[in-house]
């Protein structure tokens, strides 16, 4: 069968997508994007294009422009219904239009209509939005073009935007260039990205601006990511932008507005505490789409791989005296224990057993079900519940999961991991900040344990509370916040808010703000100077940006159904501020041309991927490309047009098809067939931690010997000790080891090694001086303990 090229319609035609350029500016942390796509309809009839493509869920896309010849269109936000039927009757009548909409589902899917385009024509569109920039935890800036939008599993009885039928595609005929441009305050260290990039050029001697581009040929394969590092990427800031020029004070557009950035920093002898108490539970996907590979490379770890090698890793790294579950979940779920367990040795071991043997084997992704479950039981009382959420983020019921998880936010914490290129960033990031907890995105060939032991860290940390914003500023300037109030605060991790300010009419005014919050009794103050003459920047930027908090804010307060004109104030805000809401859209109508487009209108369904990048890969066992309606299948996607004689019922073709008795193997099966290898490679590290016990100790055994490069004869008569601290022997060489050869992983065993070492400083009758010089010697290293 021969391998289906390019954006492809639903007769298997060529689309008229053409090329897609991104420009991008970074002022700060703060990144304003415009993204053109440039169409050519090269068919003999009037073509209506239909793209679906994901956008980061905090982004504020507040531009939409249409180019049709000589004609520019700039789009209006009008109320979604209104603008759905003014794009109707505009292509019903053969004028040209072009309608953006936010997925009802989910805040990260949008649709893009470009209707009536008549033969021969070529129309560009230009789609802008801002967003901040994530912070890593290596301090980096996360910058991210989302290459890819996962077909989301939805739940029966629903319907999505995210399970239209759409094609997918493999090497696409259209170019994609992408430029940055970059102004910060300290100076620019380097640029990193997943993909080729120019050098890095300086534009100012004290490089505090830089300019990057993409470089050519890039395969449209992946996210696009790019981290930048700062000098001092952890300095607080308040910056205030001036409002419109000819706007009315008093609205949000006449008004200025503050963006407050704040780093609370808890201090180390608070921050080092862990605590001994705690009810972690881990929800674990294992639908079939964990069977892929963390990114488009076949011959990548896969994703449910990655998750057993950190469950282990955080089974390690729990303190004594706390309970924990681990629960599976797919179209149906499953926990290890009935209700959670007191982490001790034996729960631990048969924990490990259970998770060693965890597949991707539970069908299809409904997360609703088990959460409801762990929400039914009643909290543990003086053990807080720590929830841990893996998923690979393709489910269609977004907001409906959001919700469950807010609703439950007084009684405990939400920590995400979005997991493999595609991975939902509405459900991630709404989860966590529904939950007060925090996200993170794994991606490429990123390891998940630094990630999720920084949340471990976070979750172990004590509690900030009584958090508060105090303002000290003359008493005409009002404040009204736009950002929902601060929850939850982690040591270093950015808090950033966006305050509308009225009355301000002196230049020289000043003041200051302070974040407040008590950590263990302790108060402590993060204070910030202002200068209330705003800058008279014209790009609106942080105006966006703070619509959108409060468009979100207040999109969440009509689901609730707590504010009755909540819904009316998201529509009045968003067209206000010419930011999309879930219940606006973008219209625009080519009113110039007065003469009907002529012939029948032709719909062409384009790949579901992303403004700014490519498509998939097509399929490698069959050599077609996805259905945009069906779920990815372990290391093939089955698509209805993929066999010979497909199902006419789909949902056979979806996650739940793997969890078929009569598919047990199809996978590998496949993987042979594609000559891609399922083998892992052995990391000796898991397998030493795997050997750890419950109170931090390891026994001296073959096996720990092995990861030692040793026999266990040897390491017996090395020992400085008696046979009666055989055990403490073998825990000093087990972080001896981790620190002398595992250096680079410190972030992923910090918790093992700090227990193991507790434990070795509890036992009596040994010195520990002459046993760490003794295992230094043995092992060939110099390490201090």
């Amino acid at each position: 069968m021969a391998t289906t090229c390019g954006l492809r319609t639903l007769k298997n035609e060529p689309v008229p997508l053409k090329s897609v350029s991104v420009e991008v500016d970074v002022q700060g942390h703060v990144a304003s994007v415009n993204s053109t796509l440039q169409y050519e309809n090269q068919e003999s009839n009037p073509v209506e294009a239909i793209f679906i493509f994901p956008m980061d869920s905090n982004a504020a896309v507040y531009r939409f422009l249409a180019r049709i010849g000589d004609v520019e269109i700039e789009a209006q936000v009008r109320e979604k219904e209104k603008a759905k039927e003014e794009y109707d009757d505009a292509i019903s009548s053969g004028q040209e239009a072009f309608l953006l909409e936010e997925s009802d589902e989910s805040s990260d899917v949008f649709r893009l209509s470009v209707g009536s385009l008549p033969p021969g024509q070529t129309a560009s569109v230009t789609v802008g939005y801002v967003s901040e920039l994530a912070v890593q935890a290596d301090h980096a800036l996360r910058f991210c073009l989302p290459a890819v939008l996962n077909p989301r599993y939805t739940p029966p009885g629903s319907s999505s935007m995210t399970t239209e039928a759409s094609p997918q595609a493999g090497d696409v005929p259209y170019t994609l260039s992408l430029t940055m441009n970059i102004y910060t305050p300290s100076f620019v260290q380097t640029v990193e990205s997943n993909c080729p990039l120019t050098p890095l050029a300086f534009l100012s001697q004290d490089k505090t601006q830089a300019k990057v581009s993409l470089a050519p040929g890039h395969r449209f394969d992946r996210d696009v990511e790019l981290l930048l590092y700062y000098s001092e990427p952890h300095q607080p800031m308040a910056i205030l932008e001036a409002g419109q020029p000819g706007v009315q004070s008093g609205s949000l557009m006449g008004d200025t507005v503050a963006m407050l950035s704040f780093y609370p920093v808890i201090e180390a002898e608070k921050s080092s505490h862990v605590a001994s108490s705690g009810e972690f539970i881990f929800l674990v996907d294992r639908s079939g789409s964990m069977e892929c590979p963390m990114n488009q490379n076949s011959g990548d770890k896969s994703r449910i791989s990655s998750a057993r090698d950190t469950l282990l890793l955080l089974l390690k790294s729990l303190p004594l005296g706390c309970y924990f579950n681990i629960c599976g979940f797919g179209s149906e779920y499953e926990s290890f224990f009935p209700e959670s367990v007191e982490y001790t040795q034996a729960t631990m071991e048969s924990a490990v057993k259970m998770v060693k043997s965890m597949e991707a084997d539970l069908g299809g992704t409904e997360i609703l079900p088990p959460l409801q479950n762990i929400y039914s039981k009643p909290c543990l009382p003086s053990h807080p519940r720590q929830l841990f959420v893996f998923t690979d983020g393709e489910v269609g019921n977004t907001k409906e999961v959001i919700n469950l998880v807010k609703s439950h936010a007084h009684s405990h914490r939400c920590f995400t991991f979005g997991i493999g290129e595609g991975a939902s960033s509405a459900l991630v990031n709404g989860m966590a900040e529904g939950g007060s907890g925090h996200p993170q995105f794994i991606t490429g060939s990123e390891r998940m344990q630094p990630k999720v032991m920084q949340s471990l860290q976070y979750a172990l940390n004590p509690v900030a509370k009584d958090i508060a914003m105090k303002w000290n500023i003359p008493a005409e300037v009002s404040v009204t916040p736009l950002s929902p109030p601060v929850n939850v605060l982690f040591n270093l991790k950015r808090v950033i808010q966006y305050f509308q300010l009225t009355g301000q009419n002196a230049s020289n005014m000043s003041g200051s703000v302070s974040l407040h919050y008590i950590v263990e009794d302790k108060p402590f103050e993060n204070k910030i100077s202002l200068n209330l003459k705003p800058d008279a920047d014209n790009s609106m930027l942080l105006h966006r940006l703070g619509a959108r908090k409060a468009i979100v804010d207040l999109e969440g307060k009509v689901r609730e159904g707590d504010d009755k004109s909540a819904k009316e104030r998201v529509v009045e805000l968003s067209i206000q501020s010419g930011v999309s809401s879930s219940y606006t859209a973008f219209i625009g109508v080519n009113r110039e041309n007065k003469e009907p487009v002529q012939g029948p209108l032709q719909r062409r369904l384009m790949a579901a991927r992303s403004l700014f990048a490519g498509s998939y890969p097509v399929n490698s066992i069959c050599g077609k490309a996805p259905s945009m309606g069906l779920i990815d299948c372990g290391l093939y996607v089955q698509s209805p047009e993929c066999c010979a004689a497909p199902s006419s019922d789909h949902s056979c073709d979806t996650d739940e098809q793997r969890s078929s008795s009569s598919e047990e193997g199809e996978c590998e099966d496949y993987a042979e067939q594609a000559n891609i290898s399922v083998e892992e490679p052995e990391d000796p590290m898991v397998d030493l931690i795997g050997l750890q016990r419950a109170d931090g100790s390891w026994d001296l055994q073959q096996s720990l010997a092995s990861i030692l490069g040793k026999q266990e004869e040897e390491v017996v008569k090395a020992s400085p000790g008696k046979p009666e601290f055989s055990s403490v022997w073998a825990t000093v060489l087990a972080v001896l080891w981790l620190h002398g050869y595992k250096a680079e992983s410190r972030d992923e065993w910090q918790f093992v090694a700090k227990k193991a070492m507790t434990w070795v400083r509890a036992q009596s009758g040994f010195d520990l001086t002459e046993f760490v010089a003794a295992g230094n010697s043995f092992l060939g290293l110099q390490v201090k303990l």
